[in-house]
């Protein structure tokens, strides 16, 4: 889970695990080599098949991943709150972008060109050893979501679902989801029907394991919503 918070002056590279291991200076530095875009809710950064599609750090608001099907229609692959980084894939594999990078609300993000990778990963390996990592992680929480997919269990979806939304850490070390999307837009994405999920949200409420606060989901049992997710 992401943390969804983020300090308005806080530099945006200071806020991004992949930069975490650099010293303030290091920070400073990759700093100049990023340029600040702001867009508004619906607006594009990237569109699937651009050429030389660049490297973006999210600082404040929310994009989501999409791609449209051959018939028109545009599924959401993925939402990215403060703190997270995207087109690491594209850029280490070369291709173009397959999805759409929208914003979901108006959003702050550190744009890094193509070309600097090569400069961030030379000057700074432990950048590049940390876009490894932060892939990995997003290849488990793909494939979490393909083994929730699989089972019949709508529950084990929205409970993948919920792990990989991004969240707010409370003082008391309590995460909070924000759900990125009207709950319709929701069920469809995870292939079931509004009033599915809201029982199936209701159903974890009465485990124990989250409480729902209108468009805020409290988890509450990380580790039972873990199990939920895997069809336990």
């Amino acid at each position: 889970m992401a943390d969804h918070a983020a300090p308005a002056d806080e530099p945006c590279v200071a806020l991004v695990p992949v930069f975490a291991g650099l010293t303030r200076e290091q920070q400073a530095e990759v700093a100049t080599l990023a340029r600040p875009v702001t867009i508004g809710p619906g607006e594009a950064l990237v569109r699937a098949g651009a050429p030389r599609a660049p490297l973006f750090v999210v600082h404040a608001g929310m994009v989501r991943l999409s791609r449209t099907t051959a018939d028109g229609r545009s599924t959401t692959l993925q939402v990215l709150g403060p703190g997270e980084v995207g087109g690491e894939t594209w850029l280490l594999t070369g291709e173009r972008p397959a999805n759409d990078v929208i914003a979901v609300e108006e959003s702050r993000m550190c744009v890094f060109a193509p070309d600097v990778l090569d400069t961030l990963v030379t000057r700074f390996p432990s950048v590049g050893v940390a876009m490894l990592r932060t892939l990995a992680l997003r290849l488990h929480s793909a494939e979490r979501m393909l083994a929730a997919r699989t089972v019949a269990d709508v529950g084990a979806r929205v409970a993948a679902y919920l792990l990989d939304c991004p969240t707010t850490w409370g003082p008391d070390g309590a995460a909070t989801v924000h759900l990125p999307m009207p709950k319709k837009d929701i069920a469809t994405f995870l292939g079931t029907s509004p009033e599915t999920l809201s029982r199936r949200l209701a159903a974890m409420e009465g485990e124990g394991l989250v409480r729902v606060r209108g468009t805020d989901v409290d988890i509450l049992d990380p580790a039972g919503l873990e199990l939920r997710a895997e069809g336990a």
